[in-house]
């Protein structure tokens, strides 16, 4: 049931001065090659049927597709080979059409096509010869590259008409013509034989036994499609023609070579293609045959199974569409070469996020931090594998017709550059080129595995006469089947249980489909977090993708089996398989490589039994003398017998009924067809957020191309927006519950994906429209531009920035940072790690986005309309001011969030950091005479001990980045003859990014006052920046709401009652155990758990405090003073010889080698600093409740604290020592400088 169309070019002449007059007019690249080399229009002449109701003939895609780069003419001299090529015709709606042509040369017998060939040659010989007698001056380097026939010396000018020249009274010329089927499936084998046993009839001296119009009928009317699981064989003009269907349990039918795909590419390299396929990179394939392009985009799509490229797909792009390579969208696209230019001289409007690959030269260039494809090393050594059991190098290889099962045998030279290539990996792969007899033992093992036998499929099985088509062809259906289950096994693997992790909508379909956007169908986070470490950076970034979304989709929508899609049922079936094998183990993930086990053999069954055999082609009813033709040209057929199939009854049962192929057509997307709504749902699904998904190839106005693309980036954009809306939700809804305030922090690898993705759409957004590329990254180039017009605006030295005003008054905070784009650049230029502009435009976007500044920056660079104009055409999306508006107002719901992408990223650059120190005002720190020292540590690192001057209190220094901070110690050395000091805080500040921290102090420093600290240890928090003029945002920024315990200090300052004590101490616990519950990419600072605003230290001083006995006026007592009569008592206790336990002695032994430790520590550290030491170091080795016991036991205890304290009501100590139990499962790791000079 396929419809068919010949296609060749319109009656010659005509056409001909048609374009003619086109290529005077092209002047520049096409009037230097010569008439022979240009390429004139083509038309479609006839096709056959003239419609049909399902498939309206689209003449200017069929055309465009037919011959992508027009007619062309040859002389005899030239190679004239017809050649064959694939290609396909998506519509809007997704829905595919796949064409065949074969494209071949007849004699042009037309006198004036001839003649106006010679006059075109005269011009250009002239052209020609002015250009090479013209005495070559010094002309600037863009002149001599454009007409490098200069060089050539003056007698070269015969050579160059001698093979260049056409002479209508020697030469004959030819020109080319097309004929072609059009089908709804890619049935690629049977319609390149049936095309050219059509060609070859025309050709072959003998005429073929009945006319072209027999055959052509044949194959259009009575050639039924082979229902699914069942092969057909029917008759060519010389020979059976088979084709077969994979039935409804296989994998979906695919005709072409996988074979082809790795001899041209390698492994390697078609595994880091198939990466970025699956991650939605955009992808430009380059060759100079249009099959070879057709050939690699089908084959990494049919490979993706069970997902689906959603988004543009055009495998061979006509010349007319190439500003389609500025689409801002994922695209798959070819692009034919001519075999001259190299890869340098293609202007390609992006590729900070392209891959770009070169297939006649074996060669791919990859997008920048690509994720490796989970078990990258193991599935490339199975592939190559199963390559070799079918006699095929796993490495790319010169098209070379030598045996194939002989490994090639590599030069030294070969290994270098297939290395440089990507064509050979490290070590693994190199060991299938080890040892002849190492691999042919793995390959029996694998023949024992898979069941394929060897002889069979290298040598052929030269009686085994059953088979219906020939050995190549059975060779090609086994190693396709072999290799797609290898990729298809990856995906049943990776995603066994991915059932487990999808949502299920509890509304109704309709509102369903109304709020599609904002809702989550996969529970990302838990699937991610079953998932072994290696596979993350690529499972996040895959898990965000359309093609991911759409399969979940459809999952969503089919209930039952009967509903799925033909993919998803056969891919829940084999998960279900494998569900079944893992019964019996525990379903823990690990990265245990299983390889490809079930090889259906179905394929073979089919071919070696035909089930079915269409009608023979039969003379038709036609008149007398038609069907006749020219031997040599390929005629126009008979339209009349060709314009409608048979209607008797005879016939009617033989091919299928109309309704029966259109069903077969739409059975590419859902086989069962009873529910039209489900059809619709699935389809807008499929649509959703990408209302363009195909160029339309007719209309091609810069309006339509400007609307269509915008609608794309609208898409995304909204996808953006979502999933920042999604993230602070989810967020902000599941800590603000269990905190009681909201910390808003997203990190770790979703992050890292969801930064990745909005840098990749900046610059598909930054590179749509633009006059004339620099560089590979569109955003940066723009960025440089600016900055380039600001310094000469402005006339300041680069290197010199504005020196902050500072305030004289001490006291004050530190003045923000003055906002400036420009100075974020050359934070970003003098990082020396950052090599390439793809990488500093990232690195650029990450620093604005921890500043909060992304949007702000952005709307400035855009703010030069004069750079903008001059810079990007008429349509680009920078160029079209609403939409320009309501993507800066999207970008700002980014500041809601803190995100740290910078400083967890660079985390080796050096940073520069600005230290204030805030003494009180309220007591004189002008007195203050000691030299003060600070020692900053963060997440990363610690800056050891930095001298303070103390007339200013203030120092800056550059050092490694220390992340996040978290801990700063101060002291002063005693000097002098005052030397005590009462602190505020102390700031710090982040030079690049602009973070600010405080690290309250509120205590004196120096001996005989406060608890006699000379040093203290401040835990800090990010300080959030409300400069509200500049917020440019409506939402008001996040306040922390506060903790059970802030409400109860803030009603009683001074006295908490037990219960409320018990409850800071449940608090403290608690955080301490959820930051452990987090993973370990995600979790915060522990610092802040144990030292920070109410975090265990307070809460165990609480406890300790109450119900303790004041003592006479003006004298403060510590804690410390009580623990220290404590250890005296415990001490004298245990050398009196008092029988007590094991138990008890062993935790008194305890409890006093951490007392003596910390009082003889070498540090200045008072009496409430040493009391945070014991605490945290309890914490850590799991000690706190046993001494909790003890001291409630302790005599002294009675001496110092009152009846109704705490610690001497029995069950209030018991429940604070089962909360403080809790801790014991946790592996509490401390920062060194909670423990500095404590050796224990």
């Amino acid at each position: 049931g396929q419809p068919g169309f010949t296609f060749s070019l319109e009656e010659a002449l005509s056409f001909f001065f048609f374009s003619f007059s086109l290529s005077v007019r092209i002047s520049g690249e096409n009037f230097e090659q010569s008439p022979l080399r240009r390429t004139f229009k083509s038309k479609v002449l006839a096709h056959y049927p003239d419609n049909v109701e399902w498939n309206p003939f689209d003449q200017d895609a069929v055309g465009m597709l037919c011959m992508p780069k027009g007619l062309s003419f040859r002389t005899q001299t030239d190679i004239r080979k017809p050649q064959f090529h694939s290609f396909i015709i998506t519509r809007e709606d997704g829905s595919r059409t796949y064409g065949f042509a074969l494209t071949f040369f007849e004699e042009v017998t037309s006198k004036q096509i001839c003649s106006a060939m010679q006059t075109l040659y005269h011009m250009h010989n002239a052209e020609q010869y002015d250009i090479l007698h013209t005495p070559p001056t010094p002309r600037s380097a863009e002149d001599t590259r454009s007409t490098p026939q200069q060089l050539l010396a003056a007698p070269s000018l015969s050579r160059l008409q001698r093979f260049n020249s056409y002479d209508i009274s020697r030469d004959t010329l030819y020109v080319s013509k097309c004929i072609c089927l059009i089908t709804p499936m890619a049935f690629a084998h049977a319609c390149r034989r049936v095309l050219e046993q059509l060609h070859q009839a025309v050709t072959s001296p003998q005429p073929p036994p009945m006319p072209l119009e027999s055959y052509v009928y044949n194959v259009l009317y009575e050639v039924p499609l082979p229902p699914a699981g069942r092969s057909l064989k029917f008759s060519g003009v010389y020979g059976p023609v088979v084709c077969q269907r994979p039935s409804t349990a296989e994998l979906p039918l695919f005709d072409f070579p996988l074979q082809e795909v790795f001899e041209l590419l390698g492994v390697e390299n078609v595994l880091q293609l198939f990466t970025c396929a699956l991650l939605e990179i955009q992808i430009l394939l380059y060759s100079q045959h249009y099959q070879r392009l057709m050939t690699v985009a089908e084959s990494i799509t049919a490979l993706m199974f069970p997902f689906q490229w959603q988004h543009v797909y055009v495998p061979i792009l006509p010349a007319s569409l190439l500003h389609f390579l500025d689409a801002p969208v994922p695209y798959l696209m070819g692009l034919h070469s001519n075999g001259q230019d190299d890869r340098t001289k293609l202007e390609l409007p992006q590729e900070a996020n392209l891959c770009f690959v070169d297939i006649d030269n074996h060669f791919i260039e990859l997008p920048e931090d690509l994720p490796q494809f989970p078990n990258k090393l193991e599935f490339i050594q199975e592939i190559s594998e199963v390559l070799l059991a079918f006699g095929i190098s796993s490495e790319a290889k010169p098209q070379c017709s030598e045996g194939q099962s002989k490994l090639r045998v590599f030069r030294s030279g070969d290994m270098a550059s297939d290395k440089r290539n990507g064509n050979l990996a490290g070590s693994p792969l190199n060991s299938y080129l080890l040892r002849e007899n190492q691999t042919i033992a793995r390959l029996q093992a694998l023949v024992k595995r898979t069941g394929v036998s060897l002889e069979k499929v290298s040598l052929g099985d030269k009686t085994d006469s059953k088979v219906q088509c020939d050995e190549e062809e059975l060779k090609k259906y086994q190693l396709n089947i072999h290799v797609r289950e290898v990729f298809a096994n990856r995906f049943t693997q990776m995603f066994s249980d991915y059932e487990v992790f999808v949502i299920q909508p509890s509304q109704d379909k309709e509102s369903w489909f109304s709020n599609r956007d904002q809702m989550q169908n996969f529970d990302k986070a838990s699937f991610l977090s079953d998932q072994p470490e290696p596979y993350l950076p690529f499972l996040s970034r895959f898990l965000e993708t359309q093609m991911f979304a759409s399969f979940i989709d459809s999952k969503i929508l089919c209930h039952d089996d009967e509903d799925k899609e033909h993919t998803l049922r056969v891919f829940d079936s084999r998960v279900d398989k494998i569900r079944m094998l893992n019964v019996r183990t525990p379903t823990l993930r690990t990265s245990m490589y299983q390889k490809c086990t079930n090889i259906d053999e179905a394929i073979e069954m089919r071919l070696c039994k035909i089930d079915h055999t269409a009608l023979h082609p039969h003379l038709l009813d036609m008149k007398i003398g038609q069907g006749r033709y020219e031997p040599g040209f390929f005629p126009r057929l008979q339209s009349d017998v060709l314009s409608t199939g048979p209607t008797s009854n005879k016939w009617a049962k033989r091919s299928a009924p109309a309704q029966w192929r259109r069903k077969d057509r739409q059975k590419q997307h859902t086989e069962h067809l009873d529910n039209d709504q489900r059809e619709k749902y699935i389809q807008e699904a499929r649509n959703l957020g990408t209302t363009l998904r195909q160029p339309k190839l007719s209309n091609l106005s810069p309006s339509v191309i400007a609307q269509t693309n915008w609608k794309f980036v609208e898409g995304l954009l909204k996808e953006c927006r979502n999933k920042t809306k999604r993230m602070l939700v989810e967020k902000m809804g599941r800590e603000a519950v269990e905190l009681g305030h909201g910390e808003v922090s997203i990190t770790g690898v979703e992050e890292n994906t969801l930064i990745a993705s909005l840098c990749d759409l900046l610059e598909r957004i930054w590179s749509h429209g633009l006059q004339v590329k620099q560089g590979k990254s569109a955003l940066w180039s723009h960025l440089l531009h600016y900055q380039e017009s600001k310094e000469k605006r402005d006339a300041t030295p680069a290197g010199l920035v504005p020196p902050e005003r500072r305030k004289s008054d001490a006291g004050c905070a530190m003045p923000p940072l003055k906002v400036s784009m420009i100075q974020d650049m050359r934070h970003i230029q003098n990082i020396s790690e950052i090599k390439t502009d793809v990488g500093k435009a990232r690195a650029w976007v990450r620093l604005s986005m921890e500043k909060k500044l992304l949007s702000r920056h952005l709307k400035q660079l855009l703010s030069d309309h004069e750079l903008t104009k001059k810079l990007y055409k008429r349509y680009a999306f920078l160029r079209c001011d609403d939409e320009k508006e309501q993507f800066l107002y999207h970008l700002l719901s980014f500041n809601a969030v803190d995100y740290f992408c910078f400083t967890n990223v660079f985390t080796t650059i050096m940073i520069p950091y600005h230290v204030v120190i805030i003494p009180s005002k309220k007591l004189g720190g002008s007195m203050f005479t000691a030299n003060p020292w600070v020692c900053v540590s963060g997440e990363l690192a610690e800056t050891g001990v930095l001298q303070v001057p103390k007339n200013t209190l203030e120092i800056t220094f550059e050092c490694q980045n220390l992340g996040k901070l978290t801990t700063v110690q101060m002291g002063h050395d005693n000097s002098g003859l005052y030397a005590k000091w009462l602190v505020e805080c102390v700031i710090v500040r982040n030079g690049i990014t602009g973070h600010t921290y405080k690290f309250p102090c509120g205590r004196w420093l120096g001996k005989g006052v406060d608890d006699g600290s000379l040093e203290r240890i401040l835990v800090g928090e990010l300080v959030t920046n409300t400069e509200t003029d500049d917020r440019m945002c409506r939402t008001p920024p996040m306040q922390q709401s506060p903790g059970m315990m802030r409400r109860f200090v803030t009603i009683s300052p001074n006295k908490l009652n037990t219960g409320q004590i018990q409850e800071g101490v449940g608090e403290a616990i608690n955080s301490i155990v959820k930051h452990f519950h987090k993973p370990e990419k995600e979790r915060g600072s522990l610092t802040l758990l144990l030292c920070g605003e109410y975090g265990l230290v307070w809460a165990l001083e609480q406890v300790f405090q109450h119900g303790f006995k004041s003592p006479r006026l003006f004298k403060n007592v510590f804690i410390w003073d009580f623990l220290e009569k404590a250890q005296v008592c415990f001490e004298s206790t245990e050398q009196s010889q008092m029988t007590q336990d094991e138990n008890w002695q062993m935790r008194v032994r305890h409890f006093c080698h951490f007392m003596r430790a910390i009082n003889s520590t070498p540090r200045n550290i008072g009496k409430d600093g040493k009391f945070q030491m014991l605490v945290c170091l309890g914490a850590r080795d799991h000690l706190l409740h046993h001494w909790i016991a003890l001291l409630a036991e302790c005599p002294i205890t009675a001496q110092m604290y009152e009846d109704m304290a705490l610690l001497k009501d029995h069950s209030l100590v018991n429940s604070l020592i089962r909360v403080l139990q809790t801790l014991q499962e946790f592996n509490i790791t401390l920062e060194a400088s909670l423990v500095k000079g404590i050796g224990i």
